[in-house]
């Protein structure tokens, strides 16, 4: 019915103007990253980001070149190694470590930068972001790591869980 324009909001109106937060977009963009991970038990992704530009990102897999657990199958359920324990028993590195280097690859400091995780960073992981000096964490998804979390707090390091928001 002409003249009849319920669903459109009129230019400047307030609908116009909402947009999706800052830290929503990039965590939406790391869940989006995580998809490329080839890993059976967890799919994680992590983008750096500063001045509200993404520097690197970075999904878990096995280094460039060899095969991944896709292929080969996950060594540390055959083992039967639980989550959370003896990381140096597997064939992948985490997002955070590929976000730190693909940035180093590219030449692009992380000094003062964020990064934006699926999944809280391990203790591994939070002492590499403490080295190469970013300044916050956030992440969505809880992991049992109680001594990262005291790592990046006692190096100042922002720390923060971003709840989950409903799509629109």
């Amino acid at each position: 019915m002409p003249g009849n324009n319920d669903s459109i909001p009129a230019p400047g109106s307030a609908p116009e103007r909402e947009r999706m937060p800052w830290p929503d977009y990039f965590m939406g963009i790391t869940e989006l990253v995580a998809q490329r991970s080839t890993c059976r038990r967890r799919k994680v992704g992590a983008i750096a980001v500063k001045d509200k530009r993404i520097l690197a990102t970075g999904y878990n897999g096995a280094p460039a070149g060899l095969a991944d657990c896709l292929e080969t199958g996950c060594l540390r359920e055959q083992l039967g190694i639980r989550s959370g324990e003896r990381h140096e028993l597997c064939r992948g590195l985490h997002a955070e470590q590929n976000v730190i280097i693909q940035a180093a690859i590219h030449g692009v400091s992380l000094q003062g930068a964020a990064i934006y995780c699926t999944h809280q960073p391990c203790l591994i992981c939070s002492k590499m972001i403490i080295n190469c000096g970013i300044e916050r964490v956030y992440f969505g998804n809880p992991y049992p790591d109680e001594m990262a979390e005291r790592f990046l707090r006692e190096a100042g390091v922002e720390f923060r869980r971003l709840p989950k928001r409903n799509k629109a």
